[in-house]
């Protein structure tokens, strides 16, 4: 690993692959982490409830809005990065009790030395494969439930399927909820699959994204949320749309042609999600 000063990126391999964690020359204290030169994740070390990434502030913004502010929640964080989401949730509700799965365990120790976490008892990490973990979790025993994993820019197919998604179901609270990061690009075959996949089992869902992405003309990252109960539609309506990047809600019958008769998705038949577009990323330098 290499490092000069504390402007400078350090450039560490881990167990996936080269991780990068760049200075955000607009931020001081902020940096972007990335694995093999895609974008994991942005952390203000200063500032967790800044959120840089679209994305990660409609994850955020759903979770502000699925309980009283303030109330401490039991969150599992299926993918774990620089833990920025945590790390939000740790300060919009103090006392929350969360627990982070990441499968490699060298980017934990890489993100704990040089962008350490405040020390929270009620925050653990824990390096695994995020289906395991998530097997082993007791029934009914988590509030949310937020998934954003990539190998390689890419879900691993082993969490895409239906027996997948009845694990998730299993663990939430009768009233809990499944969050997920989708990327993906025209023609949106995976994203379609995975609201057909997770609505079979948990049947109120919501999908939350940039116009474009929806529409299927660039690739991009959904946000999937999805419960047993009616979501907080028209308060995530007023929050996305008024976002740096304005998005989208789609629910009911246009959720269902979006859906467009998809089929679920099963271990049997699953494969990784659909690759990001050669040269999509990019980072300020």
């Amino acid at each position: 690993m290499g490092r000069k000063r504390a402007t400078d990126r350090i450039v560490a391999d881990v167990d996936t692959g080269r991780a990068e964690l760049v200075p955000d020359p607009a931020r001081a204290g902020s940096w972007t982490l990335l694995l093999d030169g895609a974008p994991q994740s942005h952390v203000d070390l200063a500032d967790p409830t800044h959120l840089e990434f679209e994305y990660v502030r409609r994850l955020a913004a759903a979770i502000d809005l699925l309980a009283p502010a303030g109330a401490p929640l039991r969150v599992l964080h299926l993918g774990g990065g620089a833990l920025t989401l945590a790390r939000y949730v740790s300060t919009t509700r103090p006392g929350s009790t969360q627990r982070v799965v990441e499968v490699d365990g060298a980017l934990v120790d890489l993100v704990r030395r040089e962008l350490p976490w405040p020390s929270d008892p009620r925050l653990r990490v824990r390096v695994g494969d995020a289906r395991a973990v998530l097997a082993g979790t007791r029934e009914a025993s988590v509030d949310v439930v937020v998934a954003d994993v990539f190998t390689g820019a890419r879900t691993p197919a082993h969490l895409t399927s239906v027996e997948y998604a009845a694990e998730v179901a299993r663990v939430l609270r009768p009233t809990g909820w499944y969050l997920a990061n989708v990327a993906d690009g025209p023609p949106l075959r995976h994203a379609r699959r995975q609201v057909a996949t997770v609505r079979s089992v948990l049947p109120s869902l919501a999908l939350v994204g940039d116009a474009a992405v929806l529409r299927g003309r660039r690739y991009g990252n959904l946000v999937l949320l999805a419960g047993r109960a009616d979501p907080p539609l028209p308060e995530l309506t007023r929050r996305v749309a008024g976002d740096w990047f304005p998005g989208r809600v789609v629910t009911g019958e246009e959720l269902d042609r979006f859906a467009g008769g998809a089929a679920v998705v099963h271990d049997a038949d699953a494969t990784d999600s659909t690759p990001p577009p050669p040269g999509i990323f990019s980072v300020r330098r």
